[in-house]
């Protein structure tokens, strides 16, 4: 597996999550000042020049949620996911896809100084209502699916933690408990050491 990664993109949480199946890949470093990411033979890969991009064999992968959640499939022995057939599998979805479709969009335009203009209309609604979504999500105590951490304290705690470290967010307690959980994690700290 090849995994295109520079460590100020999303794809530190990809490689946060190699780390933690302990699997072999090829890291290959985008150099983004030099605009490696906006190269032809980057954009064959993927046509959005972003990262992070996964290639497993003729298999190629883009999309922080959808990386995750191919390798929590592809390694099912790891137990980062619910199985198959769990009904577990509904709520690990839903922290997979929230995240990217949600959470992250809506925290986005604010950082920007943005606001939509009618919230009603937007999959996100209004900050209120993301942030009180954040809340509810998040656990009091151990992970996002309870006891066992999988890929979706990967994703949804990863942009919480990204969210914190930009200041996109002001934490409640229990927020900041749940991120200093995954901070914790050795996976984590090999892979966010020199962003801390």
């Amino acid at each position: 597996m090849k995994h295109y990664f520079n460590p100020m993109s999303r794809a530190i949480t990809t490689n946060w999550m190699l780390q933690e199946l302990g699997v072999e890949f090829e890291q290959i470093n985008i150099d983004l000042k030099a605009n490696e990411h906006h190269s032809a033979e980057f954009r064959r890969i993927n046509p959005m020049g972003k990262l992070p991009v996964l290639v497993d064999g003729d298999t190629v992968v883009t999309e922080v949620s959808a990386i995750c959640a191919y390798l929590a499939d592809k390694f099912p022995e790891k137990q980062l996911a619910p199985a198959a057939d769990s009904t577990a599998r509904a709520a690990y979805y839903r922290y997979l896809f929230v995240t990217g479709n949600t959470i992250e969009p809506a925290l986005t335009l604010v950082a920007c100084g943005f606001e939509h203009p009618d919230p009603a209309t937007a999959g996100w609604g209004d900050m209120p209502r993301v942030l009180a979504t954040i809340e509810d999500m998040t656990p009091a105590t151990g992970w996002a699916l309870g006891g066992q951490f999988t890929t979706a304290d990967v994703v949804f705690g990863g942009l919480l933690d990204f969210a914190m470290a930009f200041n996109w967010i002001e934490p409640s307690d229990k927020v900041a408990a749940y991120v200093e959980r995954i901070r914790q994690r050795p996976a984590y700290q090999a892979t966010h050491s020199a962003l801390t």
